[in-house]
């Protein structure tokens, strides 16, 4: 089958380079800068609490804080790390993996093809959502424990966790807004590749000769359609990750 045309020359994080290939809309440079952009979306009591967190001194350190800090520091936080972003991407691939083997060895493939071509892209969309809401649930626990890490190190690492809960707290509407948007760009994408695969049998099918090429396999557009919604969900966990990723390389320099 046809696929849609890639893009080339596109920068930006991989979410964003896969989207604008998916939907085939190119994504326009941002008008302002990255400290105008802040400006917009802080409302003044959340620009006095990161004014405060740069500025004040650090929150009392928690009464119970370990005798030697790096005893339990930056390796533990890095297996805990692995642990939690393999986790999650088991769980993306085992989803797409689930749906794949609902065929089974009994199933005939002329009735898989026939179901597959009729199913509804609101059965990928709750799936896509809940695989959002794992990441959100998982990565937000952890990015706490690590914050919870940082206040227990020197005046400048306590600092830092309090600017990282602040940035959580007035950024995490935005970055829900704008990922919760991903399901809706992925439905165009969804149906594009049907309708592609639609146009292409029947215009084997209108054929007066053999086509030369192998003809194509009905409901092959669907496995393209996994692929690529694996490969967002993927992206997107490398998106959410990003913080924890600036605390654990915080806690390894201190």
């Amino acid at each position: 089958m046809s696929q849609e045309p890639r893009r080339t020359g596109f920068s930006g994080p991989t979410l964003v380079r896969l989207l604008a290939r998916l939907t085939d809309a190119d994504a326009p440079p941002p008008a302002t800068s990255l400290s105008g952009q802040l400006s917009q979306w802080l409302g003044w009591p959340d620009a006095i609490a990161l004014s405060a967190a740069l500025k004040g001194g650090p929150a009392a350190a928690p009464a119970a804080v370990p005798a030697n800090p790096r005893a339990c520091g930056a390796t533990a936080e890095e297996q805990e790390c692995a642990r939690v972003r393999g986790a999650l991407a088991d769980a993306i691939a085992g989803d797409n993996a689930l749906a794949a083997r609902r065929r089974g060895p009994g199933r005939p493939s002329a009735l898989a093809e026939a179901m597959d071509a009729q199913v509804d892209y609101a059965i990928y969309r709750h799936r896509y959502v809940s695989q959002q809401q794992a990441m959100e649930t998982a990565i937000g626990a952890l990015r706490g424990r690590m914050r919870a890490a940082l206040s227990t190190r020197a005046p400048d690492m306590a600092r830092l966790a309090m600017v990282d809960a602040v940035m959580e707290r007035v950024l995490g509407a935005r970055e829900q807004n704008v990922l919760g948007s991903v399901p809706t760009l992925l439905e165009g994408h969804f149906q594009r590749l049907r309708q592609a695969e639609a146009a292409a049998l029947a215009e084997a099918q209108a054929a007066t000769k053999p086509a030369a090429a192998a003809p194509v396999a009905p409901g092959a557009w669907l496995a393209v359609f996994r692929k690529d919604m694996q490969s967002v969900l993927l992206a997107e966990l490398e998106i959410r990750f990003q913080p924890v990723e600036g605390l654990l390389a915080a806690l390894r320099g201190s």
